[in-house]
């Protein structure tokens, strides 16, 4: 389920932190595509590997009201086993998407709200206020104690058409996330991918096949040493 770990005897596990991940996709000629990019060389978490955006929820995510809230299936799910705010985690995979891709996920024509960070501001400056009616929890995974770095981590998916608008930075070899695409999941899975993506994968290919079939949501973690799956 995971990578194998590097070194059994690592000194105590670091902090585990709440983090978001978006997957955004298209149809292109029949064929499902995901928006993937490069992690940078010299980051300590999965250097090099071919990931979809996210990133550490910040404080300022639980202050921005959305357009349109989470589906209250989304919310439950996301609720449980958790203390952080259900739309603080959902506004966190739509603004680190937009930090690190420059696309705005959400919606034109309302009123802009209070905004507190930097990158909410920079956001609402484009006039598109967030909105998660569209975003579907596919998984949630802990990183095993093993990693120099944790996240607890909800991977969510979201059509392109909720695309409200998009500013792609200038090429920068020192972005956080580099080569940026679309992707088949084909060529996903010939990619440099963590473990834990590959499974996500995979559940989004099951998502593809039937669509209209509700499916349990996977966690993915370890507990005592053993890799554990249970459905939120």
């Amino acid at each position: 389920m995971f990578d194998t770990p590097p070194d059994e005897k690592q000194a105590k596990a670091p902090r585990i932190r709440n983090a978001a991940t978006l997957i955004i996709q298209r149809r292109e000629g029949g064929r499902l595509r995901l928006l993937m990019g490069q992690r940078h060389e010299g980051h300590a978490f999965m250097p090099g590997k071919i990931v979809f955006p996210g990133g550490r929820i910040e404080r300022h995510d639980s202050f921005l009201v959305p357009a349109r809230n989470l589906k209250s299936e989304e919310r439950a799910k996301l609720a449980k086993a958790s203390s952080v705010k259900p739309e603080a985690v959902a506004l966190a995979a739509i603004r680190e998407t937009f930090e690190e891709t420059g696309i705005l996920i959400g919606e034109k024509g309302h009123p802009r709200p209070p905004a507190r960070g930097e990158s909410w501001r920079a956001f609402l400056d484009y006039g598109v206020t967030p909105s998660l009616d569209g975003l579907r929890l596919i998984a949630r995974a802990i990183t095993p104690p093993y990693r120099p770095r944790r996240f607890d981590a909800r991977f969510f998916t979201v059509d392109a058409s909720h695309i409200a608008a998009e500013h792609r930075p200038p090429e920068d070899e020192n972005a956080e996330l580099l080569a940026i695409k679309w992707v088949t999941i084909e060529e996903a899975r010939a990619a440099d991918l963590p473990e834990i993506t590959r499974r996500v994968i995979d559940e989004i290919e099951k998502h593809a096949s039937d669509p209209a079939s509700p499916r349990p949501t996977p966690f993915f973690r370890v507990l005592r040493g053993k890799p554990l799956e249970s459905e939120l």
